[in-house]
This record gives structure tokens, C-alpha cells and sequence, in this order.
């Protein structure tokens, strides 16, 4: 039995106890983003971890405690790191069975040899040179309103990433679209879509009969005790 501590005659979990309920939200998330593929009969992946240099400036945890067969999308600011981090997935990849893309920068896509690149809204146009030179890419981009759904899916996108469907932690105060508004522009425009946004274990319950192929998260899938990576590997696998 794990140790506990009491203050002010509140109990007050140990690391352990942290570790364990860690382990189990990204296992929930990670069966939600399953059944949500499963329901859309779609060869794509179920779940989503998008790297980020902010709220999660050391992927190597997460990525390892994903299940095999989820998509990784490496985002940088800065082109060094996103080298960096592309060169951790050529390995990463390989090992746990993981699909992953490059964020804007397709031209390092490429040469690391991913499977696709991702596009910010801002620059869907360009995502219909590439989906010409490279037909066998998985291409997914980021879209926040009908009209940047629209786009992406005449540039020849595999799916979107629609965001906020909640709120988030780095977008405080900012408008989201909701569950309702969010299903609705994914049944508008015939592309599989993803939630993202203020996705983890609690908020993924509400999307249980939405029309989205999977589920994309950063701090949902965080490790936040990455001593309990190899706990947190065979809990989240489904």
C-alpha cells in the first residue's frame, strides 16, 4: 500500500498515488480517442500528442507511454529544435510503432523521412503543393472555422484538427467552440476531423457520440511523473 501524508487532517497523496492516477487518465483518454476511430470505421489513428515547447518542453516520456499505432506531431518554434526533436521520432517511432509529422515545415518532413506533415491554418494553402508532390503523405491541418475546414479539405488534406473544443490552459478567456458547434462543422464538411483543445480523460467523456475520427492532446498526454513511464506504457496500451 502506497504511503500518505496528512495535513490540516487532509489526506495528501504521494507520488505514487499521483503516478498510478497519472497513468490511468492517459489510458482513458487513449481507449475515448480508440472508440471514436472504431466508430468512424477509420484506418487513421485514434489519438494525437502534439509536442510543444511550452507545456511540454520534454516529449520523450509521453511519446513513450503512447499506444502503438498513435500519431505523434512534432511542433518548434525554433528550426534546431524542431530538428531535434524529428531526429528523436525517426528512432522513437520505429520502436514504439508510433506514425509521426512535422509541423510547418514540410521541407524537413521530407528529409527525416515522416509519414506527413501538418499545416497551421494560417498556411493550409500550401499543404495542396505538397499533398502533388507527395501523394502518399498523411496530411492533416490545424482549422479553427467552417472556412478553414473548407480549405483544408480543397487543398486535399487526410483529416483536421479542430480547436478549441474546450478551454485551455495556454488560451485563457479565449471563445471555444463547444461539443455541439465543434460536431457540427465536422458533419458539415466530409473530413475526418480531431478535437483538440482542453482534451484529456475528463472533457473526452462529453465527446462520446461526436463525429470525430480521434482525439488530440498535449498536456492530456503529459507523463507528469516520467518515473512512471514504464507503469504508464502498459496502463495506456489498449
Amino acid at each position: 500500500m502506497s504511503a500518505r501524508f496528512f495535513a490540516a487532517g487532509e489526506a495528501v497523496e504521494s507520488g505514487e498515488d499521483i503516478a498510478v492516477a497519472d497513468s490511468l487518465a492517459r489510458a482513458q483518454l487513449a481507449r475515448a480517442a480508440e472508440s471514436l476511430r472504431r466508430a468512424a470505421v477509420s484506418p487513421l489513428p485514434g489519438l494525437v500528442l502534439l509536442t510543444d515547447d511550452t507545456r511540454l518542453p520534454d516529449p520523450r516520456a509521453a511519446i513513450m507511454a503512447l499506444p502503438r499505432g498513435s500519431l505523434v506531431v512534432v511542433r518548434a518554434r525554433e528550426e534546431e529544435r524542431r530538428t531535434v526533436l524529428a531526429n528523436l521520432l525517426v528512432h522513437l517511432a520505429r520502436a514504439q510503432g508510433l506514425k509521426w509529422l512535422v509541423a510547418d515545415d514540410p521541407s524537413l518532413a521530407a528529409r527525416m523521412g515522416s509519414d506527413g506533415a501538418h499545416f497551421p491554418e494560417r498556411k493550409i494553402v500550401l499543404a495542396a503543393s505538397w499533398r502533388v508532390r507527395r501523394p502518399d503523405w498523411l496530411i492533416t491541418c490545424a482549422a479553427h472555422s467552417v472556412r478553414a475546414c473548407l480549405q483544408a479539405r480543397r487543398a486535399g488534406a487526410n483529416a483536421v484538427l479542430l480547436a478549441p473544443i474546450f478551454a485551455t490552459g495556454s488560451h485563457r478567456g479565449q471563445p471555444v467552440l463547444g461539443k455541439l458547434r465543434a460536431s457540427a462543422i465536422a458533419r458539415r464538411v466530409p473530413l475526418p476531423f480531431y478535437a483538440l483543445g482542453g482534451v484529456d480523460a475528463q472533457t473526452a467523456r462529453q465527446l462520446k457520440e461526436a463525429p470525430f475520427v480521434g482525439l488530440a492532446a498535449i498536456g492530456g498526454l503529459d507523463v507528469q511523473n516520467q518515473d512512471a513511464n514504464r507503469c504508464a506504457r502498459d496502463t495506456v496500451n489498449v
